[in-house]
């Protein structure tokens, strides 16, 4: 953590609105084909345009009490969400890094993570405009801002000291986001390609495999693989407590409303459940988008913590 200047981190968490504000857009209009450009924005329900002085980010929502002005239509709260979480992750990411090129780099990198994370929950979709531009920006950033990762400790030895090459810390770099995304795509191609050989499901999206290479290019491969376990871990634990809350709630409306026996409305209950869950599939983007956030401010403590455990 570096001492934030209040003027700078202000303007910074209002820079992260003003783009937050744009990413709702996106959000919206990427996974309808839409343009983010033209036209501009405009109520969801009734179609009138919104004027300047409405589109003030969260400062509009919260003065409208979250509703279009003309026809009275609700406004989701998710614009105002997402706009307070991106304001919070510039200012994270200048409290983490500083006023630094990877201070950018991460702004840009949660910035895209926060937008998979809320078009996966209501769309099931991971837009090619917000993945593929991802990628290449990681691999870019590699020549800005070190990653120092496995293909960093390993090229040097693999050339043999007779050539007396000394590799520039750029190409090292590059050839760790590189691999990190080749990592990150090719692990979670892998699971899906085991799931459809084992049950017949396509489990695994390629929205996701592009994600992780993105994931990859930025992070390193140590982060993606934290990234790729804690994401397993955390929609699991989502999968298994969704089928028992639905397994409890239909059991209980059964015992009340056919009078069945406990055992009998829970046997019962469990087929239900079950089906709930095959029906309407957990995306799997949001819990990858959420632990590479997590992965970005906290992995290198936390598998600092997991190795001193050991």
């Amino acid at each position: 953590m570096t001492a934030v200047d209040p003027f700078i981190g202000g303007a910074l968490f209002a820079l992260g609105l003003t783009f937050g504000s744009f990413l709702n857009v996106c959000i919206y209009r990427l996974p309808r084909d839409l343009s983010v450009v033209r036209p501009g924005s405009a109520c969801p329900k009734c179609g009138s345009g919104i004027r300047f002085y409405d589109n003030v980010p969260v400062v509009s929502w919260v003065l409208l009490a979250g509703r279009c002005r003309r026809c009275k239509a609700s406004i989701t709260p998710r614009y105002l969400i997402v706009e307070l979480l991106t304001g919070a992750i510039f200012l994270a990411c200048y409290a983490s890094f500083g006023l630094t090129i990877a201070m950018v780099k991460y702004c840009i990198f949660g910035f895209l993570l926060l937008g998979l994370i809320f078009t996966d929950a209501e769309t099931q979709l991971l837009p090619d405009k917000l993945t593929l531009p991802g990628l290449v920006i990681g691999l870019l950033f590699s020549v800005l801002v070190p990653v120092r990762d496995l293909a960093s400790q390993l090229l040097p030895w693999l050339i043999p000291q007779t050539m007396h090459i000394d590799l520039p810390w750029r190409c090292l770099s590059f050839a760790d986001s590189v691999l990190s995304a080749a990592v990150g795509a090719s692990f979670i191609y892998g699971i899906g390609a085991v799931w459809f050989r084992v049950r017949g499901i396509d489990a695994m999206g390629f929205g996701d495999v592009k994600l992780m290479a993105m994931v990859g290019a930025f992070l390193g491969v140590r982060l993606t693989i934290f990234t790729m376990f804690a994401a397993s871990i955390s929609g699991s634990l989502f999968g298994i407590a969704t089928v028992a809350v639905v397994w409890v709630k239909r059991a209980r409306r059964r015992m009340v409303r056919r009078h069945e026996p406990a055992a009998v409305a829970f046997r019962h209950a469990s087929h239900s459940a079950h089906a709930v869950l095959s029906r309407y599939p957990v995306p799997f983007g949001v819990f990858l988008g959420s632990m590479a956030m997590l992965a970005l401010f906290f992995g290198e403590r936390l598998l600092g913590w997991y190795w001193g455990r050991l």
